[in-house]
């Protein structure tokens, strides 16, 4: 009894350790996104049946590893096939295999709406692998696209992809990190690997836009010679979802106004803040309801520092078009900053609202809101959420945030799992050895409880 009740102790210590690192989400937040690396292919010789390369070429009478790529070569006077068994007289030689040539695959096709219209913004074009999502291009205005496969893994993530924004990862004040809604800018180019027909097993091609869902392109199957043309894409709008990423009221604003619009986002790209700001009040004279010029001068007030400033913009955003979701994403992101838990949690709770199935950002802010609101349960459906929808787990905190909702509910065994998996994604050092110095009272504690049932 008396070892029961000291390790409860310990584990309601552990409480400060895990709120501490949670504490990181009032300020900056680079380190919550952690880009998956793109698997390689495999060595030679890789296991039967994994996505690895073309086996090498084996010296003389040399052992090739079973595996999915070509087998080596026997040297003279062994029997290929059976390296160091010697050929049989009257025994031909088998002819050795070409190792598989790797073909560059491209791909092209068309993503519209309902009524045949191209999309209102553009749409992220994924590759998606057993699960795992993988950026391949943008459509452009009239919503085609065109690429090489594997060959823009150096595509930036924006607010409709995968349900992230740049409040996650580049930081919600960081506009020039490239990771936003309405002007995404271009994909990077490069930096990816060579796609083989073999990768291509278990994948599908799929666009991707907030609010809307499209039947998969499936392709495994394809080859590099066939077709590249995979069709039309069609978006359909979930019925659940009352947000949009676009302002319909910005839509009308005419010309001049989209002209001034465009030169300040040209100047976002180009790093100058300044300029930016003067072409967006620009646009925001000639067409005063300017939904999205409000909010894109938000972020760069953010950016600059200016957070009055930048919130009364969001606000007039809202004003005008109530359904507007992008800045009341950005709202909860201030808040969180300022430790504002009651607005985090209104301006977090309305997003969820407009889109309960997008955005993962949002039940994050949600989830540490209602955290320091000591509203647990609630902290802990929009945690599972948010796990639920980080499918290429950019918000590791996640697991850390459910860890110490965990501790509060005095449920030990769980919260050590989700340090664990926290764990996971810390690099060697201090932060590491702390989380693992919690994870081993945790397991303490929870062996505790059990005894003491």
């Amino acid at each position: 009894m008396k070892r029961s009740l000291n390790s409860l102790e310990t584990a309601k210590r552990t409480r400060t350790p895990a709120v501490l690192l949670l504490a990181a989400v009032l300020g900056a937040t680079a380190g919550w996104a952690q880009e998956p690396q793109e698997g390689g292919t495999g060595g030679t010789g890789g296991a039967a049946g994994a996505a690895g390369g073309a086996g090498g070429t084996g010296g003389t009478g040399g052992v090739t590893a079973p595996g999915a790529g070509t087998g080596g070569i026997g040297g003279i006077g062994t029997t290929p096939g059976r390296p160091g068994q010697p050929q049989q007289p009257g025994q031909f030689p088998e002819r050795t295999p070409f190792p598989e040539m790797q073909r560059m695959i491209f791909l092209s096709g068309k993503v519209v709406m309902e009524d045949g219209t191209p999309p209102p913004e553009q749409v992220v074009i994924e590759r998606v692998c057993n699960g795992q999502p993988r950026p391949e291009a943008y459509t452009d205005q009239k919503g085609r696209f065109s690429f090489q496969l594997g060959g823009n893994q150096g595509i930036f993530s924006d607010a409709s992809y995968g349900g992230f924004g740049d409040t996650i990862g580049g930081g919600s004040n960081d506009p020039f990190s490239g990771q936003r809604g309405s002007s995404p800018g271009m994909a990077g180019m490069g930096g990816g690997r060579q796609i083989s027909e073999r990768d291509l097993m278990g994948c599908e091609l799929r666009a991707v836009l907030a609010g809307y869902r499209a039947d998969p392109v499936p392709l495994s199957g394809r080859r590099s010679l066939d077709n590249p043309d995979v069709g039309t894409i069609i978006l359909r709008r979930l019925a659940n979802v009352e947000g949009t990423t676009v302002s319909a009221i910005a839509m009308q604003a005419p010309k001049d106004a989209k002209k001034a619009l465009e030169k300040a986002q040209n100047f976002v790209k180009k790093n100058k803040a300044n300029e930016a700001l003067r072409e967006y009040e620009k646009a925001i004279q000639l067409y005063p309801k300017y939904t999205t010029a409000y909010y894109e001068m938000g972020r760069v007030l953010e950016m600059t520092g200016q957070t009055e400033p930048a919130r009364q913009a969001y606000l007039k955003a809202i004003e005008i078009d109530p359904k507007y979701l992008h800045p009341y994403r950005q709202l909860a992101g201030i808040s969180i900053r300022e430790q504002k838990w009651e607005d985090a949690a209104e301006y977090s709770g309305k997003a969820i609202k407009l889109n309960p199935v997008d955005f993962a950002d949002v039940y994050f802010y949600n989830s540490v809101a209602h955290y320091y609101l000591k509203h647990y349960d609630e902290a802990q459906t929009s945690a599972m959420e948010a796990k639920k929808l980080d499918t290429r787990n950019r918000i590791p905190k996640v697991h850390q945030l459910l860890g110490a909702i965990y501790i509060e509910q005095a449920d030990y065994a769980a919260a050590s799992t989700h340090m664990k998996d926290y764990l996971k994604f810390l690099p060697a050092g201090q932060e590491a050895e702390q989380m693992q110095r919690q994870i081993e009272e945790l397991d303490k504690a929870a062996a505790a409880r059990s005894d003491h049932r």
